[in-house]
C-alpha cells in the first residue's frame, strides 16, 4: 500500500493522513488524494474481477480485498436512441441503480470502508437520510462492523425500514441537522467510529470508477457532457477526478465538460455559479421533491464550484415540475429513478432548449438512485390503473386498449 498524500483543495496545504474532520486545517476547505499519474487497467475478464481490482492501479493507497465487495459498479450504459433524436444528440444514461443498494453510493462506501478497516476500525457510520445509510449499513452489516446511522428525527418509515433492515444501530437525531455533520467527526474521534460521509476524501475516491467505466463502454471515446445530480458535491468531484487520471496516464485525450444539476427548490451551487460567486450562501427553507440532493449548505459546494470554472463545466436548476417531467420520460424508456436521478434528464432539456447542445454530441446522464427509493413520489403522477371482471375481460382489453 502506497503512501500517498492529500491536499487541500482551495490552498494546496498537504497532508499525510486525514485531519479529525476530513478538512483542511487552515481554511476547512475538504482534502483530495492526490492524483493518481502512473497506471493501467488490470487485464481480465470483468465478469470475474471485482471493480477495485480491474482498476487497483487507480487505488494505490488502499489494501484491496475483493472478499469485502456486495459487487459494486459495472453498472450499465444505457443508449437511447429515441431521446437523442429529440435533442440532436448522442445521449447515454449511466444506471447507477443497480448497485447492490441502488444507488451510486455503494462505489463509495466500498473505499471509505476498506479505507478504515485499513486503519483498524472495527466501528463505522455515516449521516445521511437516504441513499448512503442504506450503503453504510449494508456494507457494515456484511463486514460485521459496529455501524452507527444518524439521521434526522421525523424522517420518512418509507426511508428507515429499508436501512434498519440491516440492523445498524440507527439513531434519529432531534437538533440542528445541519450541525450533525460536523458533531458526528466530532464524536467519532471520541469514540473510535470512522464516518463515511459524504464528502470524506476516501468516499470520493470510490465515485471515479464510475467515470473509469464509462470510458471503457465508450471505447474511451469521451464524452462532450457528463451531467450529474448534485447535493454534497462528492460524487460530481469523484467522477471528475476520475476522468483526469485516465487522461494523466494517457488512456484518454480530454476531459468532459462536468454539469452539476441541483433542484431549483434547493440549490446553493447553481445560485453562486449564476451570479459568477466562488462563495455559496446557504438555502433557507428549502423545498424540492428531490429530497435526495436536497443539501441547503453542500459540504464539497466551493470545491464544485472551482472544479467546474477550472473544468469549463456548468450548473443548472430545474423545477419539481421539470424533474417529474423527465422521471416519466425516463419511464417510457424502461428506467425508474428517484426524482433527483431525474434532475440530469431535466438538465439535458434545459440545455437544449438554451441552445447549448452541438448537433451529435455526446451527453452521458448518471442515474444516482432508483424509483424504488421514493415510491412516495409516484402520487404526483396521478398514474392510472383499470379494474373488471373476469369474464368481461376480453371485451374490456378491446375497450381500453391503445
Amino acid at each position: 500500500m502506497s503512501k500517498y498524500k492529500l491536499i487541500c483543495t482551495n490552498c494546496q496545504e498537504e497532508y499525510m493522513e486525514e485531519t479529525i474532520n476530513f478538512r483542511c486545517d487552515s481554511c476547512n476547505e475538504p482534502l483530495e488524494l492526490e492524483e493518481v499519474r502512473e497506471g493501467s487497467i488490470k487485464e481480465g475478464n470483468p465478469l470475474r474481477q471485482g471493480v477495485l481490482e480491474r482498476y487497483q492501479d487507480f487505488f494505490p493507497y488502499l489494501e484491496i480485498d475483493k472478499d469485502l465487495s456486495l459487487q459494486e459498479g459495472f453498472t450499465p450504459l444505457i443508449s437511447s436512441k429515441a431521446l437523442g433524436e429529440e435533442y440532436g444528440i448522442k445521449l447515454y444514461f449511466k444506471n447507477e441503480t443497480t448497485n447492490p443498494t441502488w444507488s451510486f453510493k455503494d462505489r463509495g462506501t466500498i473505499t471509505g470502508i476498506i479505507r478504515a478497516m485499513n486503519l483498524g476500525y472495527k466501528k463505522v457510520g455515516t449521516v445521511s437520510t437516504g441513499n448512503m445509510a442504506t450503503s453504510v449499513a449494508a456494507y457494515g452489516a456484511k463486514l460485521g462492523l459496529e455501524t452507527y446511522i444518524l439521521v434526522k428525527e421525523g424522517i420518512a418509515e418509507e426511508k428507515v425500514n429499508p436501512i434498519a433492515i440491516y440492523d445498524p444501530i440507527l439513531i434519529k437525531v432531534d437538533g440542528d441537522y445541519s450541525c450533525l455533520y460536523d458533531e458526528s467527526l466530532a464524536i467519532g474521534h471520541e469514540n473510535g467510529i470512522y464516518f463515511i460521509n459524504s464528502d470524506a476524501p476516501y468516499r470520493v475516491e470510490g465515485y471515479k470508477t464510475m467515470a473509469f467505466e464509462i470510458c471503457e463502454q465508450l471505447d474511451f471515446q469521451v464524452p462532450d457532457y457528463v451531467i450529474v445530480p448534485t447535493s454534497a458535491g462528492g460524487d460530481i468531484r469523484g467522477i471528475e477526478k476520475g476522468f483526469r487520471e485516465f487522461l494523466n496516464v494517457g488512456l484518454i485525450d480530454k476531459l468532459p465538460k462536468m454539469v452539476a444539476v441541483q433542484a431549483a427548490g434547493c440549490s446553493p451551487i447553481y445560485n453562486a455559479f449564476k451570479d459568477n460567486k466562488m462563495k455559496m450562501d446557504r438555502v433557507e427553507n428549502p423545498n424540492t421533491i428531490a429530497h435526495a440532493i436536497e443539501n441547503p449548505y453542500p459540504p464539497s459546494g466551493h470545491q464544485v464550484l472551482r472544479m467546474l470554472k477550472r473544468n469549463g463545466g456548468l450548473a443548472l436548476a430545474v423545477s419539481d415540475d421539470e424533474i417529474l417531467k423527465a422521471q416519466r420520460k425516463l419511464a417510457s424508456q424502461g428506467l425508474f429513478v428517484q426524482p433527483a436521478s431525474a434532475t440530469s434528464l431535466a438538465a439535458v432539456e434545459k440545455l437544449y432548449r438554451d441552445g447549448l447542445l452541438k448537433e451529435a454530441e455526446s451527453v452521458v446522464c448518471i442515474l444516482t438512485g432508483s424509483g424504488l427509493k421514493s415510491t412516495k413520489t409516484l402520487e404526483e403522477h396521478r398514474l392510472k390503473s383499470y379494474g373488471c371482471k373476469l369474464d368481461q375481460l376480453n371485451e374490456y382489453i378491446k375497450k381500453v386498449g391503445r
